[in-house]
């Protein structure tokens, strides 16, 4: 028995040795290093943690040269090309100079490797500079602060922070110079907001009455492990008495924030280094794999197999040729290593070898670098594009994506947020409704100004009202003329005997809290039970006294109410408050635990913060806790959407007028509300509740738990809000204008004539989404609207909107299908009808389901518009990847807030639009634009380049490369692998001689001007379709390219027949005639001619013949027995020489102009062609565009061809001009 108990002891041990490794593992655990020697570190619990050097770097001196190349070999093109030079190298089947056949792939990783350096040193330089920054760092021995470097800091350091100053790590604060233990930091490095945010001292530090002396420090700080969330911090600081208080996201800095308005301050670091959340958040630029990039791997893959081929073709080409001498071994046969005849099938196995090499040329070795070379180019030129800058936001557009420009030439889908996108989310106050009453910001502002001058002494829901558009938010107050520094209001004492039990000892108790705060449990519960004690409550006789505006006017820090300024996180925040303000109720002072409000005959009023509960997504609303300076009761003020607010209304009973009274405000307030939102008004719903102290404290004691958590704690504050919010009394509600960004109608109509399909996802209310949608003619008069409301998923299921959609509506148009991705089926057409979906929230979610998504589908892409209203973020990235997963098409998602994240991530190509919501899209996007607008130009121009640009230069490169002319001299040579072309000509030829100019078309080329890219919208759809590069686009390239290296070889093969030249003389005239006619070539695929482009290939050509030239004059006997001695300038004393390179570049080239001017136009019916070849010469070019139908017309003589797509085919119209 004993050695069973020892045992169960034993086991219960190790299971509390696990649970506290467990939670050691998800906390840390915070010292005061001035406790430990410096020297001594073995003894310091904090030695495990980060330190604070910041190295951003990915190579030593050491380490560059292994782990730069490890990285490049993750590319499989260089991995086979470094394969192909060491196979050189084996003396069985190398077919050029082992050291010559290394050139190219060591030219490709040095350009590789020196720009991953240079990109490297830079970001070493900046490393040391921030490194190398001072900060003030307390000395243990010297008992005051020091300068440090950034780097020296470490955790468990006090640091002192001066105004202005940056960061260098995430700090605890623990004291501030300011007298209500603030301190205003500015965030923009971190997320792009420029307005001030407050933090506070940690509330066990609030009552201090001398400076903090870090010596004194004994306290123990437990926290969550470091992570990149920017809104989170949870722990709790424990003391020596054994007190323990919660720390919060409005107690930490974060590094790379600056302190303003603060003197002083003073925290204990707690992430350093690499574990800041800054650092967490640095995950560099986005990089995304292209649609044509994909498709280009595909082709690089068919390119493997047609080298495989050839050599399989040459290997057993040679095997018959060895056999058929039989035991005659031919006199230049070449033997083993060891001296004996190879037989004919292991002379064959080696010759495939030989022709690997040999053939090589065919995978492009620098397609990769010069598309990265171009794309960078690319995002070069459309920064410099000044129509997509904004001159009143001072903001250009930004590629934080640099590899999928070609990708915003190919869109099919966009989903766009409304508020901030469509919209200027720049909110004006227009219409509200208080107690049942309506009122008219404009109109009627007299009438409750008069109201407002009329009221009794008790409260009314009239100043509810407007204290609730006050005091409901986290508005701070500054002066216009420094914007940058907090308005200083005194506190207002009360000339009452009770001022002090009323207060709640506001010095020593201040609020500490993050989204959803609280004051220090002890104090308030002892308050309370205080209270409780003396049972009574303060009357109005005995309430916190007002002062009046005339005796603050000698007051320091007194301003005016003209000179108030107001700094909000969010435009409808700011919007409330200013309207408030021009009612005579005035946000005069913030601080950590009371606002000051100024109110038309009570003069200031201060209300005691209690408690902030932050707004959030899921619920919706926000609320604020506050002692009445009047009444002295707890008061919980709440603003919200009306979607939830009024679910969370007391509902009246109807025994009394009073309660018939208050449902007949409800009533009045919901029609009010839909008519707000038919005029396009953005609604909030007012409502308060007034808790009595038992109901106060019962609720704190749950709160204070919650708080406290460190596991969980989200969902605990959560529910503690859900708790406190319920049985709400109605006060009012708000409609607020967001007016239209400037040429949004005109973009929507460009993009939908270009055959994109645009859905609005939002969080507003569907009567608010559906008004805009007029207005933004997304959806028109004539459209028919679809509503799809459903309270439960059983309703929705017994709609069935498929099938009724099938049943009632015919189709009105048709619409160009999306074009089918490689690994999808779905190539059929669908009907568009002039019908828009509108669907919301709840509805959303029972479509999402896996068992009703198809059908949603269906539906929602025969319509020409669709809402989703009230959706949540999470519901916005579901519908988002639905519709890509599910129909395999490219899709943009853009947007202006935190809230589209998500969807911005998802889709394909992501935009943020740089608003008044902060920086949180942009920096998740691939692309930010400062308006909507900048949309259309983007997509139409810059898109349908790029993709352009991309797809001819690919195709340009499998081309180039394909033009093999060994391949044909292995019929004349018994498939040996020998070469007529000088290996230095065939190593260098697709390297260097005809490298530059299609790097310069492939930045600069221009198919159709920008001009007519906007004007005729439609020619996007050449994009979408990927008429640039499809799959037989492929194979005719590569046919095209062994016609012209047929002609290439055999022209100069019968010009030179029976002559006496040896074989480096025959080889080099076609070496000359294949470059020239590559070069040509591109010329004729080159639209737009600058000066460029005939630099560029005037240089190719020159460089050529410059070291052919030399390398002829200084080569007498290289490789015997060839000799490439003088024989360049022996061909250029030849008239024949001259002779070829007119004849032969003109029959390799002939049938590809008269296919890609004469036959693609016919055959093909390509509007873009069409333009392109009148265009360029100056043909009139006609654009006839009615409803659903396009057509691009060309004036020839006195005829119009025009070719009108529909479900069947392209129909041919003729009609007179």
């Amino acid at each position: 028995m004993a050695r069973e108990k020892i045992g169960e002891t034993e086991v219960v041990n190790v299971k509390k040795q696990r649970k506290k490794c467990k939670k050691e593992h998800k906390t840390r655990t915070v010292h005061s290093n001035i406790l430990y020697d410096r020297t001594k570190g073995e003894d310091n619990p904090n030695r495990h943690y980060s330190d604070n050097e910041i190295k951003t770097t990915k190579y030593t001196l050491l380490s560059f040269l292994p782990k730069n190349l490890f990285e490049q070999f993750h590319r499989f093109a260089n991995v086979y090309f470094v394969f192909i030079a060491l196979l050189n190298f084996v003396p069985v089947c190398n077919a050029f100079q082992p050291q010559l056949a290394l050139a190219p792939v060591v030219f490709i990783l040095s350009v590789t490797a020196i720009k991953d350096l240079w990109e490297d040193y830079r970001r070493h330089r900046s490393d040391k500079e921030i490194n190398h920054m001072d900060c003030l760092v307390y000395s243990r021995y010297k008992h005051q602060y020091m300068e440090r470097f950034w780097k020296e800091a470490r955790v468990g350091d006090f640091i002192r922070l001066r105004c202005n100053e940056i960061l260098p790590a995430d700090v605890l604060l623990l004291s501030s110079s300011d007298p209500d233990r603030l301190v205003h930091i500015e965030t923009a490095t971190l997320d792009g907001e420029t307005n001030l945010k407050q933090r506070r001292v940690v509330c066990s530090f609030l009552d201090l009455d001398c400076d903090f002396d870090p010596s004194k420090y004994n306290s123990v700080i437990e926290c969550e492990k470091p992570n990149n969330d920017l809104a989170r911090f949870r722990g709790y600081i424990t003391h020596r008495s054994g007190r323990r208080d919660g720390l919060y996201k409005d107690n930490l800095l974060l590094r790379g924030c600056t302190i303003r308005n603060t003197e002083e301050c003073v925290g204990i670091v707690i992430y350093a280094g690499h574990e800041t959340k800054a650092m967490l958040n640095n995950n560099g630029p986005r990089y995304k794999r292209s649609k044509l990039e994909k498709q280009m791997n595909v082709d690089v893959g068919w390119c493997v197999i047609i080298l495989l081929v050839m050599c399989l073709f040459s290997a057993i080409g040679h095997g018959l040729w060895m056999y058929q001498y039989g035991d005659k071994r031919p006199v230049f046969d070449v033997l083993s290593p060891e001296g004996a005849e190879l037989s004919p099938v292991l002379s064959a196995i080696y010759l495939f070898l030989t022709m690997i090499i040999v053939f090589q040329v065919l995978i492009p070795v620098s397609l990769f670098v010069s598309i990265e070379i171009v794309k960078i180019c690319q995002v070069y030129f459309i920064h410099q594009d000044q129509d997509l800058y904004d001159e009143e936001t001072d903001s250009h557009l930004q590629c934080r994506a640099l590899n999928i420009t070609e990708d915003l030439g190919q869109m099919q889908y966009i989903f766009s947020d409304k508020t901030g996108t469509l919209t200027e989310n720049k909110m004006v106050f227009r219409r509200c409704t208080v107690a049942g009453v309506e009122y008219s910001h404009d109109a009627n502002g007299e009438t409750i100004l008069q109201s407002l001058s009329q009221l009794p002494s008790d409260l009314t829901d009239i100043i509810d009202f407007f204290i609730a558009l006050t005091i409901c938010n986290t508005v701070v107050v500054s002066s216009p003329n420094q914007p940058r520094q907090k308005v200083g209001t005194d506190r207002l004492t009360s000339n009452s005997n009770s001022s002090s039990s009323s207060s709640l000892n506001r010095s020593s108790h201040r609020e500490c809290s993050s989204v959803l705060s609280s004051p220090s449990a002890e104090s308030t519960l002892t308050k309370l039970d205080e209270e409780h004690h003396l049972g009574g409550s303060v009357g109005l006789e005995h309430a916190f006294s007002p002062v009046p505006p005339h005796t603050t006017e000698g007051e320091p820090g007194a301003l005016e109410e003209g000179e108030l300024r107001y700094e909000a996180e969010s435009p409808d925040e700011a919007a409330l408050v200013y309207a408030a303000r021009a009612y005579k109720c005035s946000l005069v002072g913030r601080l950590p635990d009371q606002v000051t409000v100024e109110l038309p005959d009570l003069g200031k009023l201060s209300f005691e913060l209690l408690h902030t509960l932050g707004f959030d997504s899921t619920r919706k609303r926000m609320s604020v806790v506050v002692r009445h300076p009047l009444t002295d009761q707890i008061t919980v003020y709440t603003k919200g959407a009306d979607s939830v607010i009024m679910d969370l209304i007391t509902l009246p009973s109807t025994d009394d007028s009073k309660g018939k009274r208050q449902r007949k405000i409800l009533y009045k307030t919901q029609n009010y509300l839909n008519l707000y939102a038919a005029d396009g008004l953005r609604t909030l719903c007012i409502a308060k509740k007034v808790m009595t102290k038992e109901e106060y404290a019962v609720w704190l004691r749950h709160h204070l738990e919650a708080e406290t958590a460190i596991q969980g704690r989200e969902e605990l504050l959560f529910q503690s809000a859900l708790r406190l919010e319920i049985n709400l009394h109605l006060l009012g509600a708000t409609g607020v204008e967001d007016r239209l960004q400037d040429g949004v109608p005109e973009t929507i109509a460009s993009l939908r004539k270009a055959g994109l399909q645009i859905w609005v996802l939002t969080g507003d209310k569907q009567e608010t989404a559906i008004n805009i949608a007029y207005a933004c003619k997304l959806l028109e008069p004539d459209d028919e609207i679809i509503t799809l409301n459903a309270d439960s998923q059983a309703k929705f299921l017994s709609s069935d909107p498929s099938r009724s959609f099938q049943k009632d509506y015919a189709p009105a148009y048709s619409f160009p299908p999306p074009p089918p991705s490689p690994s999808s089926s779905q190539t059929q057409s669908f009907l568009v009808h002039r019908l828009g979906l509108v669907i919301d929230g709840r509805t959303l979610a029972y479509a999402l389901d896996s068992s009703l998504d198809e059908k949603f589908l269906q539906v929602a892409r025969s319509c020409r518009s669709v809402l989703c209203c009230r959706s949540t973020p999470l519901q916005k990235s579901m519908v988002v990847k639905l519709v890509r997963n599910k129909l395999k098409v490219m899709t943009l998602a853009i947007g202006d807030g935190a809230n589209d994240v998500s969807m911005i991530q998802v889709a394909d190509v992501g935009v943020g639009i740089s608003g008044q919501e902060g920086m949180q899209a942009v920096m998740a996007s691939d692309f930010a634009l400062p308006r909507f607008r900048n949309l259309q130009k983007l997509l139409l121009v810059h898109g349908h380049w790029c993709y352009s640009r991309l797809a001819n230069m690919i195709l340009y490169f499998f081309y180039k490369n394909a033009v093999t002319l060994i391949f044909w001299y292995q019929f004349y040579c018994g498939f040996s692998g020998s070469a007529m072309i000088d290996q230095w000509y065939l190593i260098f030829f697709n390297l260097m001689f005809s490298a530059f100019p299609q790097l310069i078309t492939g930045t600069l080329d221009k198919d159709v001007s920008s001009e007519t890219l906007q004007e005729l919208p439609q020619l996007y759809m050449n994009g979408q379709n990927s008429e640039e590069y499809k799959p037989y686009m492929f194979w005719m390239t590569m046919i095209d390219a062994f016609y012209q290296s047929l002609v290439c070889f055999f022209i100069p093969y019968f010009a030179y027949a029976d002559s006496d030249v040896d074989l480096l003389t025959w080889g080099t005239p076609i070496t000359t005639l294949a470059l020239f006619t590559i070069l040509i070539h591109l010329g004729l695929e080159t639209k737009t001619w600058t000066w460029m482009n005939w630099v560029s290939i005037t240089f190719s050509v020159g460089l050529f013949f410059t070291v052919a030239l030399c390398y002829n004059a200084s080569c007498p006997t290289c490789y015997s027995p060839s000799n490439p001695y003088w024989t360049m300038q022996r061909l250029l004393r030849e008239p024949l020489f001259y002779l070829l390179c007119v004849i032969t570049p003109v029959a390799a080239l002939l049938p590809r102009l008269v296919r890609g001017r004469c036959v693609s136009v016919l055959l093909f019916k390509s509007p873009l062609l069409l333009i392109t070849a009148f265009h360029v010469y100056s043909k009139e070019l006609v654009f006839l565009s009615q409803c659903s139908v396009w057509c691009v017309s060309v004036c020839v003589k006195s005829n119009v061809i025009c070719h009108v797509p529909n479900t069947t085919g392209v129909v041919d119209r003729t009609v007179k001009c």
